[in-house]
């Protein structure tokens, strides 16, 4: 082959319509799997943030409805400016053990009514207390209102406590949790929600009550790489979370599913989920 034969055939080859064919859709599928990965990490709440950002959870963000969990520790809260940032829901401290109230329980759920932001109670169980004087305590103390969210049961050892540090064999624990959850549910008519940890849901939850929705804490990870066979409904994914309208540190938190699934929440007080399953149980009725 003479130098002027190659110049002429390299400067003359071009794409066959196969290959430019190929080519354009290699890059179709790589555009749109670059838009697809950026609208997974699209951020829904760009005034909220994090003083300590975790890789393993960022993926939360994406998740279009937040809310937030709060107590006495938040100090006051401007809640007109939690709602303006856009903030889908709020559970508040109300009760612990048998004779503890937050003390800015009703300040909170008050305030929050007020704003327009859907709001719950939780309850922090005591294990040197039995169940039944824990729920007395509860439905004293928390107001029976037919438009709050389901209440939650906050399930956790307390082993930094100075007067209950100790945990309970798991069917004693699980027969306390059973009989609380009841309890709730009788009080409010609604299906409770139970929170726990990686830790508590290992020794007592794990394969158990599927029939209760579940909110996870996982904070350096994702909930199914932490809570084995567990659908869960909302997860909490940082303590260390800032929104607007909260001093400080505020644990923020993710709902698994869309604006329409959240409305459907709303509405049945029930994990859109399970409506079909539960509707036979007289739940997710509709308020």
């Amino acid at each position: 082959m003479s130098l002027d034969t190659g110049i002429t055939s390299s400067l003359a080859w071009a794409p066959s319509p196969a290959s430019r064919g190929w080519f354009k859709r290699g890059l179709a599928a790589l555009l749109l799997s670059g838009l697809a990965a950026c609208a997974s990490q699209r951020d829904f709440y760009p005034t909220k943030g994090d003083a300590k950002p975790h890789p393993g959870v960022a993926r939360a963000k994406s998740h279009p409805i937040q809310g937030i969990d709060i107590s006495k520790w938040q100090g006051p809260i401007d809640w007109a400016s939690v709602k303006g940032a856009g903030t889908q829901f709020a559970y508040i401290k109300a009760t612990e053990g048998g004779d503890h109230v937050d003390e800015r329980f009703r300040e909170n759920w008050d305030g929050a009514g007020r704003a327009g932001v859907p709001r719950g109670a939780y309850h922090f169980v005591f294990w040197c207390r039995s169940a039944e004087d824990q729920m007395a305590w509860f439905k004293r103390n928390v107001p029976n209102d037919p438009t709050a969210l389901p209440p939650v049961l906050d399930v956790e050892w307390n082993g930094h406590s100075a007067k209950c540090p100790k945990k309970l064999p798991k069917p004693q624990a699980l027969a306390m949790v059973r009989y609380m959850l009841d309890e709730m549910e009788r009080y409010t008519g609604k299906r409770p929600i139970i929170y726990t940890d990686i830790t508590f849901h290992k020794d007592v939850l794990e394969n158990e009550l599927p029939d209760y929705p579940h909110w996870v804490r996982s904070t350096a990870a994702e909930p199914e790489q932490r809570f084995s066979n567990r659908k869960w409904m909302l997860w909490q994914f940082t303590s260390t979370g800032r929104v607007p309208g909260v001093r400080g540190d505020v644990d923020r938190n993710a709902f698994y599913g869309s604006p329409t699934e959240w409305a459907s929440f709303l509405a049945t007080d029930c994990d859109p989920r399970e409506h079909r399953r539960l509707e036979s149980q007289g739940l997710c009725t509709g308020k």
